[in-house]
C-alpha cells in the first residue's frame, strides 16, 4: 500500500440555473476541467492517466450515462485513457476523489483525475414508458435537476418527503431558527465575496470558453439579514427555510490530479489523503449525516476534531450545516469560524456532481494558506447518506 496525494485542483465557476453557463454542455463543461487540471501538473501528460472517474448525479441527458469518458474524449486525452462515472448525488465527485485514492493506494493505478459535473440547467425532463401501449391518460413530465423522482410505491411517505420538508423537520429536531439561518447565509456570501477579491479563488477557478463568467454567478455580497428576512418561506407556510438560505441550482464542473508520492510528476502534492468515512441513516435526516461520516474519517486518519484546522462543509441548506458544526462542537472543533471560511455552497453554488471536488480543492489550499495539518470535508447526500475525507497537509513537516 502506499499513500494518495491530491497535486492539483480545478473548477469552472459556478453558474446559476439559466445563467452564463446555460448553453454549455455537462460534457463541454467536464472537458474544461480536465484539460485545465492536467495543465496545472507540469509532468503529466494525459497518457499517464491511469483512469478518470467522475461524479454526475444526472446522467439522463447530455451527460450521456458515462461523463467521465465523454469529458476525457472531449479534452483530446488519447483514446487509451478509460474513464468510469461514479453516482453517490450530491457526493459524486468526493465519491469519485475516494474511489481514485483507493486506486492509487492499491497500485492499481499512479494517477488518476477525479471530479465531477452537473449541469442543472440542461437536466432533461423524463417521461416514464407505459406498462402497455396506447395509454388513454396524460403523462407528466418529470424534471430530472433535483429530488425525488418516480419514486417506487413500496417507500414509506416520511423517507420520500421533499430535500426542503427534511430540513424544516431538522430544524425542528435541533431549534435552529430562521434568524441563525440567515445569518448563516449573509456569513456564506460575504466570506464568498471576501476569499474572490483576495484572490483566493484565482488559480482555483477556470473561464469556460464561450462564457464570460470569470466568478462563481450566485454571489451577493450585499446580502444581509434584512433582506433575507424579507424572504417567504419556500416549504412550509410558517417554515424557516427560504431561497435566501439554502444552496441554489447551478451548473459547473471541478477536476483533481490524485496520484502517489512516486509519480513523476515535476511537483510536490498539495495534500494527502489521510481518511474517509461514508455513513448513512434515514433518508428524511440526511443533512445531518456528515457528522458521523466526518467522525469515520478522523478516526481513519487517526486524528480527532481538536487537531483540525480547516473544515469545508458542502452547504445544502443553512440549517443542516448549522446542525453539523453544533454537533462537531460539542466533539471538540475548537472554532466555528474555521467551517467554510471562504464561503460555502449558498453563495458559491452546488452543481450536484461537482461540489464535492470543490470542497475538496478548497479545503487543500485553506490548509496550506493557513499552515494548518489537518482538514475535513464533508458533504451531505440526498437518501440520507454523507461523505466525509480527511487531508493532512505536508508542507506542514509531518513525517
Amino acid at each position: 500500500m502506499t499513500d494518495a496525494y491530491l497535486y492539483a485542483s480545478v473548477r469552472t465557476p459556478f453558474g446559476r440555473y439559466g445563467g452564463a453557463l446555460a448553453d454549455v454542455r455537462p460534457d463541454d463543461l467536464g472537458a474544461v476541467a480536465l484539460g485545465a487540471v492536467v495543465e496545472r501538473v507540469p509532468g503529466l501528460e494525459p497518457d499517464l492517466v491511469g483512469d478518470v472517474i467522475f461524479g454526475n448525479a444526472n446522467g439522463a441527458g447530455e451527460d450521456n450515462r458515462n461523463v467521465a469518458r465523454m469529458s476525457a474524449l472531449l479534452a483530446g486525452f488519447p483514446v487509451s485513457v478509460p474513464g468510469v462515472t461514479v453516482n453517490r448525488l450530491c457526493g459524486s465527485s468526493l465519491e469519485a476523489a475516494i474511489a481514485a485514492s483507493r486506486a492509487v493506494e492499491t497500485g492499481d493505478h499512479e494517477v488518476v483525475l477525479a471530479g465531477g459535473v452537473e449541469s442543472m440547467t440542461r437536466s432533461p425532463w423524463v417521461v416514464p414508458k407505459p406498462s402497455r401501449a396506447f395509454p388513454a391518460g396524460n403523462t407528466e413530465l418529470v424534471s430530472t435537476a433535483l429530488g425525488w423522482r418516480l419514486v417506487n410505491p413500496r417507500m414509506p411517505e416520511e423517507w420520500t418527503v421533499s430535500l426542503g420538508e427534511a430540513n424544516e423537520q431538522l430544524a425542528e429536531r435541533f431549534g435552529i431558527s430562521r434568524e441563525r439561518q440567515d445569518e448563516f447565509a449573509v456569513r456564506s456570501h460575504r466570506l464568498a465575496a471576501q476569499a474572490w477579491d483576495e484572490g483566493f479563488y484565482d488559480d482555483l477557478v477556470v473561464p469556460v470558453p464561450g462564457s464570460d463568467l470569470t466568478r462563481d454567478e450566485g454571489i451577493r455580497p450585499d446580502s444581509s439579514t434584512e433582506k433575507l428576512a424579507g424572504l417567504k418561506p419556500v416549504f412550509r407556510k410558517d417554515g424557516s427555510i427560504t431561497a435566501g438560505n439554502a444552496s441554489p441550482l447551478n451548473d459547473g464542473a471541478s477536476a483533481l490530479v490524485i496520484a502517489s508520492g512516486e509519480a513523476p510528476l515535476g511537483t510536490e502534492p498539495v495534500a494527502r489523503i489521510a481518511g474517509r468515512g461514508a455513513h448513512a441513516l434515514e433518508p428524511q435526516m440526511f443533512g445531518y449525516a456528515p457528522v458521523e461520516a466526518a467522525q469515520k474519517a478522523l478516526d481513519a486518519a487517526g486524528v480527532g476534531w481538536a487537531d483540525v484546522g480547516a473544515v469545508e462543509l458542502n452547504e445544502a441548506f443553512a440549517v443542516q450545516s448549522l446542525a453539523c458544526v453544533d454537533a462537531w462542537l460539542d466533539r471538540g472543533l475548537r472554532d466555528p469560524e474555521l467551517v467554510n471560511s471562504r464561503g460555502g455552497a449558498i453563495a458559491i453554488g452546488h452543481p450536484l456532481g461537482a461540489s464535492g471536488g470543490r470542497v475538496l480543492g478548497t479545503l487543500a489550499k485553506d490548509l496550506r494558506e493557513r499552515g494548518e495539518r489537518w482538514g475535513v470535508a464533508a458533504i451531505c447526500i440526498g437518501v440520507g447518506q454523507g461523505l466525509a475525507v480527511v487531508l493532512e497537509n505536508p508542507a506542514t513537516g509531518a513525517p
